[in-house]
Parts: structure tokens; C-alpha cells; sequence
């Protein structure tokens, strides 16, 4: 008996996999996260603004960083969250009415703190002085049941290899919590050796920001597609089998957030179709 045409084109359509299917998964929409958009924001919206403008631009996750004068809104924050149904997914550093909010609203942030420079004299023990220095709020935030995030922002404690070894040392001190956040932004020393770096640093990854890369930093905060080197250190994030977070930044007191954010979103979907269309 002969097939009908129509059943065997159909057949061939649904084996054959769609080209789209090879767009790197790990910068998928629904997995960036936004940061920086609150004290950076020139538009300076409100809670409700700022949720209203991550849900047009279909960015469900934000990192949110605060400055005294946002304490009075934490909550307005969290309630504006969740009636657009963004998630709020880390808070900077740490605030007591913050955590209580946080038991209030059920909720479970990365916290994202920085590792305070150590004065010992050798490196073993500058690691077991830093680690010793984040012990309280990796206590703090383990009884929270919250992951906290060793956040690189230059000089000893934003260097991948140190991170790693405070990171390992807090493992052994029972807080298994404890990650590493890494920024592009505060990375342009890294971009030589980035492969090798992003290795050492990728078990222990909870976030990963990115952010266009030029040589020395010219200018620090680019948007993603106009730097020289963030395609291909994107496209090592993209060989790994690294499906964590990926952070999408303002970060530019001149510009609107939603600029900002845009600007990276039409980049990273650029650089997702390049990189698809090399591995047909």
C-alpha cells in the first residue's frame, strides 16, 4: 500500500528538528535576570513603574540594588513584583527590614556581597581571614535559607581565583550556600584568559553578568554587541554546560533603564542567533 504524500511530509516534519532548537538555551529570555536599574535608572521610576518596565521588556527576573533613600519602598518593591510576576531573585548586600520582608513574602533572593580585602601577609592566610570575615553573613543568610553570592568588585576579593578559594574554604566551614557572582563589567583584566578562568569559577556559579568588553575598560559600562571580546566570552559560557543566571545590566546614570536594558537584549539575541547559526 502506498503512503499518502501528506503523511510522509508530515512524518519528515516532525523528525527533522528546528533550527531555532540550536539557539544556545542558556540565554534564553526567561533566564535573564535584570541589575542595576534602581539608584541607575535616570527615569527614576517608582516600584510600580519599574516592574511595569521589566514586564513590557519581558524580563521576568531582577537583582535589586538599593541605596538609603529605597528602604522605604522595599515592600512596595516586592508587591509590585509580584503583580506583574517578576520574581525578585537577589538583593545587594543585606538590610534587617529586607529580611523581613523576605520571611514575610516567603521569599528566597541570592543575597550579593563582597569579600572584604584581607591584610594578611600570605595568600593562605588572606583566605582564612576572608572567609572568616563573611562568616556572619553566611550564617545569616543560611538561617534565612537565602544563597549568598561572593560578588566581584575589583581588587583582592574580585579576583576569580581568590573567590574560588574563599568560596571552597566557606564549603568547608559548612556553608555549602555560598556561590560566586561574577560581573563582565568588573572583569576586563580577565578577558586574555577568560576560558580558563570561567573553568575555575563555573561550579561554584550562582550569576553571571555580562557586559560589552573592550580592552581597558574603554568604556566600563557597553552595552552587549558593541564591545570587541563579550561574543567570545559568551560564546566559552555557551560550549560549558553552564545553565545558570545570566545578568543583563543598566548601570548608566545618563540613560533610561529601559534603553539600557534594551540595548542588551537586542545584542544578546544577536550574538543567540550568530552562535546558532555556526553550529548547523
Amino acid at each position: 500500500m502506498k503512503s499518502h504524500p501528506l503523511l510522509v511530509l508530515l512524518a519528515f516534519l516532525f523528525c527533522v528538528p528546528m533550527v531555532r532548537a540550536a539557539e544556545p538555551t542558556v540565554l534564553r529570555q526567561d533566564n535573564l535576570v535584570a541589575w542595576c536599574i534602581v539608584p541607575f535608572d535616570a527615569a527614576k521610576r517608582t516600584p510600580e513603574q519599574r516592574a511595569a518596565m521589566l514586564k513590557d521588556l519581558g524580563i521576568k527576573r531582577c537583582a535589586y540594588d538599593w541605596r538609603a533613600e529605597h528602604v522605604p519602598t522595599f515592600e512596595d518593591e516586592i508587591k509590585a513584583y509580584q503583580k506583574e510576576g517578576i520574581e525578585f531573585f537577589a538583593f545587594w548586600r543585606t538590610h534587617d527590614k529586607a529580611l523581613e520582608l523576605f520571611k514575610k513574602y516567603d521569599l528566597q533572593p541570592q543575597i550579593w556581597d563582597m569579600i572584604p580585602q584581607p591584610n594578611a601577609d600570605t595568600q593562605e592566610a588572606k583566605v582564612e581571614q576572608a572567609a572568616s570575615s563573611m562568616k556572619a553573613i553566611a550564617e545569616q543568610t543560611k538561617g534565612a535559607g537565602l544563597p549568598l553570592g561572593l560578588y566581584n568588585h575589583g581588587g583582592w576579593g574580585g579576583e576569580p581565583q581568590n573567590m574560588v578559594a574563599v568560596c571552597q574554604k566557606l564549603h568547608a566551614m559548612g556553608y555549602d550556600h555560598v556561590g560566586i557572582v561574577y560581573n563582565f563589567h568588573h572583569g576586563h583584566d580577565h578577558i586574555a584568559d577568560w576560558p580558563e578562568i570561567f573553568a575555575q569559577m563555573k561550579p561554584y556559579l550562582i550569576c553571571l553578568n555580562v557586559n560589552g568588553m573592550n580592552d581597558n575598560a574603554q568604556p566600563k559600562i557597553l552595552g552587549i554587541g558593541k564591545g570587541k571580546h563579550e561574543r567570545a566570552m559568551i560564546e566559552t559560557i555557551v560550549a560549558s554546560d553552564y545553565d545558570g543566571p545570566i545578568g543583563i545590566l543598566d548601570h548608566r546614570n545618563e540613560l533610561d533603564a529601559k534603553e539600557s536594558l534594551q540595548e542588551n537584549l537586542t545584542g544578546l539575541a544577536t550574538v543567540r542567533k550568530e552562535l546558532a547559526s555556526e553550529t548547523k
